[in-house]
């Protein structure tokens, strides 16, 4: 997923421009707004050359206060209404926001699990909160810049047409000239802010990594702290660099842009002096004067016009990474038509089953295996035979490559993964709690279970009597990671977590496994009691563990070598008996 720092990333203005799509109707209400906002930006200058022309003239207080009044009320008018459309363009920009971070969200959420096996999670931050946070700006002022500079320039420039043409065509050559000095800067800026995304995200993940529990544990126990204040030093010095230099970039540029949006109505200022001195037209006073407030006014669209145009272009590169994670193909998702799973007893049949991580080498090849329902069934096999493998498949966690794994007779692919994740739990030798109350760790299984049923299925994984100690009972934060507890602490916690569900097929990847050998027999033989009448598939390297089940399958090099009860595959002293002979299952 990560992008080529020296790629120029194509993104078409028109997919920006249809993240407001959605909110069209806001948008029209906005640029109504706006094109009243701009028309009343233009009455003070025609109401202006009235008092010079007309009203202090022939003396006439009243016409004078008239105008003046008008004046006022359109510039007030102008002001409310500038209140009222940021409000508007804000509202409209940050719900694009929201719409985009929580589609940026949705998608990583789909990925399968073999995409966060290859993917940095310092990467996938970033994509998250520096690139979606870098184009905030971009987002929520351009729609109202953009048609709010549009219209005030439209209405300056039909006010100033009518002011006196002759005058508004020699500004609206020249302005448009002086502007090509910077056509190029925001080429310049958008590989300047690709290169930013690129060290940052290297960045990130570099701190997600080394500021962890483990990784400061990591770094202490190595002495290697001041190895990794260096590398956060050279990153950072790297930001530092590219920060500086787009702050300069095209200074030169920008400084010739404002000298020249300040020269252009001086040399309009001379030319209307000139031609009032020589009497070569009928211009009036009062014109020159409303001319030279309306270009003042044509300086700020034209040069927030030209921003928004390199804001967008130095953009480009955050949105090519964010849209590069919209595009990213779901592996593993719900087929059209997939229905709800409903589950009779649990039986799982696995046939011709074989997975690889994409072109690499099989992990599992020709697997055939049926776990009858409310039975137990034992994975076993040396380091790297496939048994995690296995049971990822049957969670779908990973998609198989060939062959097909079925529920009850039912294709796991042809329903619901939601349903399916109802009806297959699993406990992983990898536990992980949030960084959140004990209570609510446990409820993340069934958000709407009561405390009865916390406490109880805590008591059946032995960790009641341990939560009931804490100072806030369950309501004691559990720290990152969980580390606030043991390891055979956080594994009780994650097996209430799932037998608070109650899933009819369990899966136990080396759930006991961060378990004394006294607190492993009481919480296995709760397993063992829950086990009856549920589909269970058990992997573990505990003679102890699985001895009792129904059926052990030993795996080895991704396929299966023997299967049946302890005692026939010790008779055969085959794989299984150099296991156990080994202790090492």
């Amino acid at each position: 997923m990560e992008t080529d720092a020296g790629a120029d990333p194509v993104v078409p203005l028109r997919r920006i421009a249809g993240l407001f799509r959605p909110h069209r109707a806001a948008l029209a209400g906005l640029c109504g707004l706006l094109v009243v906002q701009a028309g009343l930006g233009v009455v003070a200058p025609f109401l202006l050359r009235a008092i010079l022309d007309d009203a202090l003239p022939r003396r006439d207080p009243f016409l004078v206060s008239l105008l003046a009044v008008g004046m006022i009320v359109a510039s007030v008018g102008s002001a409310s209404l500038g209140v009222v459309t940021t409000g508007l363009s804000n509202t409209i920009g940050q719900r694009v926001m929201n719409d985009l971070r929580v589609s940026v969200y949705g998608r990583l959420q789909c990925m399968s699990l073999a995409f966060y096996t290859r993917t940095k999670s310092g990467e996938v931050l970033s994509r998250v909160f520096n690139d979606i946070g870098g184009v905030d700006n971009v987002i929520t002022t351009t729609a109202g810049s953009v048609v709010q500079n549009a219209t005030t320039a439209l209405a300056i420039a039909t006010a100033i047409l009518v002011l006196d043409w002759q005058l508004a065509l020699l500004c609206l050559v020249l302005v448009p000239v002086f502007l090509l000095f910077t056509l190029r800067l925001g080429k310049k800026r958008r590989s300047l802010a690709r290169g930013r995304t690129h060290r940052m995200a290297r960045l990130t993940t570099l701190v997600e990594e080394s500021l962890s529990v483990s990784g400061v544990l990591l770094a202490k126990t190595m002495g290697n702290e001041k190895t990794m204040r260096d590398r956060f030093g050279v990153e950072s010095r790297e930001i530092a660099s590219l920060e500086r230099t787009a702050a300069m970039a095209g200074r030169w540029q920008t400084a010739s842009r404002a000298m020249s949006l300040t020269v252009i109505p001086a040399l309009v200022y001379w030319g209307a002096g000139l031609l009032l001195a020589g009497g070569a037209t009928p211009i009036s006073l009062g014109t020159v004067v409303a001319f030279t407030s309306m270009m003042n006014r044509l300086v700020g669209p034209a040069t927030a016009m030209q921003s928004v145009g390199q804001n967008v272009a130095t953009s480009k590169a955050l949105f090519a990474r964010i849209f590069e994670v919209l595009d990213l193909p779901v592996e593993i998702e719900d087929r059209p038509g997939a229905r709800e799973l409903r589950l009779r007893g649990g039986a799982l049949e696995l046939r011709g089953v074989s997975f690889r991580y994409e072109d690499g080498p099989w992990t599992l090849r020709d697997i055939d295996l049926e776990v009858a329902a409310g039975t137990t069934t034992a994975l076993v096999g040396s380091t790297g035979s496939g048994k995690t493998t296995l049971a990822y498949l049957v969670a779908r966690l990973y998609e198989v490559t060939e062959g097909r794994v079925c529920v009850d007779g039912t294709d796991i692919r042809d329903v619901t993964l939601e349903s399916l994740a109802a009806g297959v739990g699993m406990v992983t030798q990898e536990t992980y709690l949030f960084h959140d109350t004990v209570r609510e760790n446990l409820r993340f299984a069934k958000p709407g279970a009561t405390d009865a049923e916390l406490e109880a299925a805590a008591r059946t994984a032995h960790i009641h009597d341990t939560i009931a100690k804490l100072p806030d009972g369950y309501d004691t934060v559990v720290g990152q990671r969980g580390h606030r507890f043991s390891g055979g602490e956080k594994q009780r916690i994650a097996i209430a977590r799932v037998l608070l569900r109650n899933p009819p097929v369990l899966i136990l990847d080396e759930a006991t496994s961060a378990l004394d050998t006294r607190t492993e027999r009481a919480v296995q033989a709760e397993l063992d009691r829950l086990a009856e009448g549920r589909t269970t598939l058990v992997i573990a390297h505990r003679l102890s563990t699985v001895e009792r089940a129904d059926q052990i399958v030993v795996l080895h090099e991704g396929q299966i070598v023997e299967r049946g009860k302890h005692e026939e595959l010790l008779a055969r002293n085959g794989h299984y008996a150099r296991l156990v002979n080994g202790d090492n299952l």
